[in-house]
């Protein structure tokens, strides 16, 4: 006989997730007009009331390439500082469990997170990232793979020394928008590279969305098998084809327990304009239409996860009234439908109904409730 349960048929899937947010970095590298720092403090706020506790904050940087982050400082100091710590309070936030990340992609970077810990308000992790296609890795770090991983032991050491927690993201997994195809088996390597080196935990990248959900499954499978701790290992979709929910199903399948998404599906490959002129960035985008490109909806992946029975810690409502906001920042509709349509309605919507059905089972005689002839 069938097994209805999928938590017997699939005995790794997790009863609680953890599901990070990563909009005001990832989400606004692509948007190519600059967002109040204004902004980016009130959805930081929000998005941590709503039930957020690991949350990417900005990108370190040079902000001659990205200046989407010219306002890191600014940021991580008002999250860092007594007014927003009070308001978390007020709330009945532990403000210890919050974890604000930034991205650092060189040494750099890294560096400048150190020197802004030691002021009081560094970042409590940070991020380098490695792609198994070397082009694509060339592309985004201007470097070569073995040098990339020599630095990044560097400057794991740095951070270990500082207080820092550093993770190790892995991309090309499942194909290069540069190089093609890509092997499964080179991220697995290269995921337990990152551990080897003292990375405190992995995001496993699916950049371009590239990934079948089959494959999903394969992926973090083998990734489970050979390092199996469920809380290092983050999922990271992006949607270009409108299948990133099978994706995020598969990979709690498999057993991963933790996701990031950003609010209306925003972000991407980082611009290369901003406001009324050509920026860096990272050259020239992968793709032509700028509908390909974006992560999975915080919104809609919440709505998925909830109605699972899966615990996440969030506000389903303020995440969604959130995403009505935040298209209302974006002056333009976002990717996200729970927005729209909101979670499915236990109570159904009686106004609609056609009058009369009640009469009429009187009528024919009949019971309340019944469904079958008799």
């Amino acid at each position: 006989m069938t097994e209805y349960d999928m938590w017997k048929v699939f005995p790794r899937m997790p009863k609680k997730v953890t599901i990070g947010d990563i909009t005001i970095r990832d989400g606004f590298q692509h948007e190519e007009r600059f967002i109040s720092t204004e902004a980016k403090k009130t959805y930081l706020e929000e998005l941590i009331f709503a039930g957020c506790r690991d949350i990417e904050v900005t990108n370190l940087g040079n902000p001659y390439s990205m200046p989407q982050f010219s306002d890191a400082e600014e940021l991580l100091a008002y999250l860092k500082g007594d007014r927003f710590k009070k308001k978390c309070a007020t709330r009945g936030i532990n403000y210890d469990d919050i974890c604000f990340t930034a991205i650092t992609i060189r040494e750099p970077s890294v560096d400048k997170a150190i020197a802004l810990k030691e002021k009081g308000i560094g970042p409590d992790r940070i991020l380098m990232m490695v792609s198994t296609e070397e082009e694509h890795h060339f592309a985004n770090s201007g470097t070569t793979l073995p040098n990339y991983w020599a630095e990044a032991e560097r400057c794991i050491k740095k951070c270990n020394n500082a207080g820092i927690k550093m993770c190790g993201t892995v991309s090309t997994i499942w194909g290069s928008p540069i190089g093609g195809a890509t092997d499964m088996k080179d991220a697995v390597k290269f995921a337990k590279r990152w551990f080897d080196i003292g990375a405190h935990d992995v995001e496993h990248a699916d950049h371009d969305g590239s990934a079948s959900s089959a494959d999903v499954y394969r992926y973090f499978s083998m990734v489970l098998d050979e390092m199996p701790d469920p809380s290092v290992h983050i999922a990271h979709f992006h949607e270009t084809k409108r299948v990133a929910s099978a994706s995020v199903l598969a990979a709690l399948q498999a057993g991963i327990t933790c996701f990031e998404a950003t609010l209306g599906g925003l972000g991407g490959q980082p611009a290369n304009f901003l406001d009324d002129r050509p920026i860096r960035g990272t050259g020239e985008y992968y793709y032509e239409d700028e509908r390909y490109v974006g992560l999975i909806c915080l919104e809609d992946t919440l709505v998925q996860i909830d109605e699972m029975g899966i615990e996440h810690g969030w506000d389903v409502d303020r995440v969604l009234w959130l995403g009505k906001k935040m298209e209302k920042s974006m002056g333009k509709r976002l990717r996200s439908e729970a927005v729209i349509n909101g979670r499915t309605p236990k109570q159904g919507h009686l106004d609609f109904a056609r009058p009369g059905l009640k009469r009429a089972k009187e009528k024919l005689g009949h019971k309340p409730g019944q469904k079958l002839p008799e």
